[in-house]
């Protein structure tokens, strides 16, 4: 195993533990609204804490980026992790057991290391590039689909971008027309996750932010899939507007969303 993938999980799994113990005493949960619809508790500050020690431990010169810390610069700029200490906290605070903790690495830009943790199911997810994906130490792949006739499909409402909901629901209209399903779930690091595992088998979303998709991203590219925006470029990480499956699936997912996008969606 790469050094610093171990050094990840060591912090995902010293996050999850506290999370998890959080979750089954939720009096001890203290909710602080960031904005609408949109949430941080004591426990995703508690839990960043962790993860940022634990790294910094052992990488004290790398940079880091965080969701509620932002950006802590170091002084190799080279290597920068990016960190979600509870990607689904609106799950986490409501009492669904569907959330994680996301953490990835890029090395000069390029995304090289990647776990996602769900404490709650003691599943870990990894990637390391050019090494493929695992499950709790187990290869996986992403489910070769070549058409959408039969799958399930993963989304969000776009409850942060609703001037937007008229193209979304456009979009998810021509995707639900062909595919068997299509599922909210309410955490994207999971979601990208099961499409590398196979549980899920592709992803269209607006507005995410890096630490939700850094570290799914990676797995499922080293699962076999693609992940790319709405136009099939690479600027999904500036504009949040993703989608991620198999090669041939992701071609006719564009295909349906294209008549659909907003000028700002093309950017």
């Amino acid at each position: 195993m790469h050094p610093m993938l171990n050094i990840a999980i060591r912090a995902a799994r010293a996050a999850g533990s506290v999370v998890a113990r959080a979750f089954e005493n939720t009096d001890k949960v203290e909710v602080e609204a960031k904005g609408k619809f949109d949430f941080v508790t004591n426990f995703d500050l508690e839990a960043e804490q962790i993860i940022i020690d634990t790294l910094r431990k052992s990488y004290p010169e790398h940079s880091i980026v965080s969701e509620e810390c932002g950006v802590l610069p170091g002084k190799d700029s080279d290597y920068q992790w990016i960190i979600d200490p509870i990607d689904g906290t609106t799950n986490f605070v409501k009492g669904i057991p569907h959330f994680a903790v996301s953490i990835a690495l890029k090395v000069k830009g390029k995304l090289d290391q990647a776990v996602i943790y769900d404490p709650i199911r003691g599943e870990l997810f990894t990637a390391s590039r050019g090494k493929g994906a695992q499950l709790n130490s187990s290869r996986i792949r992403i489910k070769a689909h070549k058409e959408l006739s039969g799958t399930i499909l993963a989304t969000a409402l776009p409850y942060k971008q609703k001037a937007s909901s008229d193209a979304y629901f456009a979009m998810y209209q021509a995707l639900f027309s062909k595919a068997a399903d299509i599922r909210s779930a309410g955490c994207p690091s999971l979601d990208l996750a099961y499409i590398a595992a196979g549980r899920m088998d592709g992803l269209f979303e607006l507005g995410l932010k890096p630490w939700n998709t850094s570290a799914g991203e990676l797995l499922v590219i080293e699962a076999g899939g693609l992940v790319t925006d709405f136009v099939g470029g690479h600027n999904h990480s500036q504009n949040g507007n993703i989608v991620a499956a198999s090669p041939r699936l992701l071609k006719e997912i564009l295909t349906d969303v294209r008549p659909h996008l907003t000028p700002a969606m093309k950017l």
